[in-house]
């Protein structure tokens, strides 16, 4: 009856650390932070999005969820615990396909395959004052995905979802 306890109390112990690292997990802890920029786009609007270039049809034809977030990193205190964070992410069973580290700044492109496709992109960019993570979900071209990261058409591609959203979208207004 002991060991089964113990058991159970290490499996519990193992699933609640490795849920942690997930990018669900990482988006909801931070979606509501001061000077946070969260989008998750709805599948119907995947759509509107792919529209934008012929690139962006390629990637986003394929995909069944993407989220972008900038947040801020102003100190290295808190640039070093998002590093962290996305590390921790990343580390659980991700490909590192780009890394680029200079002290605390990042760039970081990161897939999971399965069989010959691959299943998710994680792009974590962080210059020691503004972070930001673009993540898609679907069935990608790894030839496509090694192009685009090679040529950083992933930080374009998050510029242009935040002047899509933030060009038509109603709410916050930035002048006083």
């Amino acid at each position: 009856m002991l060991k089964k306890i113990y058991a159970l109390s290490v499996l519990l112990l193992i699933t609640s650390c490795g849920s942690y690292n997930s990018i669900d997990t990482f988006y909801n802890a931070h979606k509501n932070d001061n000077q946070v920029t969260a989008v998750r786009v709805p599948k119907f609007m995947l759509s509107m999005i792919s529209e934008i270039s012929p690139e962006m049809k390629a990637m986003v034809g394929n995909a069944k969820d993407l989220r972008y977030m900038q947040f801020p990193s102003e100190t290295a205190s808190r640039t070093q615990f998002l590093n962290q964070q996305m590390n921790g992410i990343t580390g659980n069973s991700f490909i590192e396909v780009f890394r680029k580290n200079d002290d605390l700044k990042r760039n970081v492109v990161s897939v999971r395959e399965k069989k010959n496709l691959v299943k998710e992109i994680l792009i974590y960019n962080n210059n020691s004052q503004t972070g930001s993570f673009l993540y898609f979900n679907g069935d990608f071209d790894p030839a496509k995905v090694r192009e685009m990261a090679k040529n950083e058409q992933f930080t374009k591609f998050g510029d242009n979802i935040i002047s899509q959203f933030g060009a038509s979208t109603p709410g916050i207004n930035s002048q006083n």
